[in-house]
């Protein structure tokens, strides 16, 4: 319940800043200074926003089958077309801003680096950060300890990938893993906490000898 209410929480106000269109002063130091990061980063950095591809909830949810965690294959599915709901027909009708190849930079691709993405286009929320955060969301009842960290840390860099990309702005990777989060913890609410699969029930006790 927390993460649902944090999630929303930062969401709401990362939609407050934004909704003027305007990039803050902040935010924009915040942009270039990831952006600008050397390029040698780039190949890595791609591969770390594919996290964010809708299709990835599928993969995870085809492995969580496999596994027999029914629960988690079902909450994966249904966050693609959640997804597309809460960003598309609410969020992006609520908050209009562009891409920073406009709102920051006004259409001048020398004042960024712009590395094979959208200059043009709404860019709050970003949906990748979306995708990322709300799997990391969801896998985080089910992964033994430190395990856990490992889908957050790829969520955290499948963010920072996206505005060295310049694809989108920071608040919307932010705004975008913060509704990953609640749509993640929503679901897990939903669907309800692992349960042991049938390999992982104990051996029932054994009577003792004489």
């Amino acid at each position: 319940m927390a993460a649902l209410a944090g999630g929303v929480a930062v969401a709401v106000l990362c939609g407050v800043v934004a909704s003027s269109g305007e990039v803050p002063g902040w935010e924009e130091a915040i942009f270039h200074a990831l952006n600008d990061l050397p390029d040698w980063l780039r190949a890595p950095m791609w591969v770390f926003q594919l996290a964010g591809l809708l299709f990835v909830p599928l993969g995870v949810a085809a492995i969580a089958l496999v596994l027999r965690r029914y629960r988690l294959a079902a909450a994966l599915v249904v966050l693609m077309p959640l997804k597309l709901l809460v960003e598309k027909q609410v969020v992006k009708a609520l908050v209009e801003r562009q891409r920073p190849g406009t709102s920051i930079c006004a259409g001048d691709a020398a004042c960024g680096n712009f590395r094979d993405v959208p200059m043009e286009g709404l860019s709050f929320v970003s949906g990748h950060a979306i995708i990322a955060w709300g799997v990391a969301t969801l896998l985080w009842p089910y992964l033994p300890g430190r395990w856990r960290w490992v889908p957050v840390g790829i969520a955290a860099l499948n963010a920072v990938a996206r505005v060295y990309l310049g694809a989108h702005n920071p608040l919307d990777v932010i705004g975008g893993g913060a509704i990953g989060v609640a749509l993640g913890a929503a679901l897990t609410l939903i669907t309800g906490t692992p349960v042991p699969s049938p390999g992982d029930a104990p051996a029932p006790p054994t009577a003792p000898t004489t």
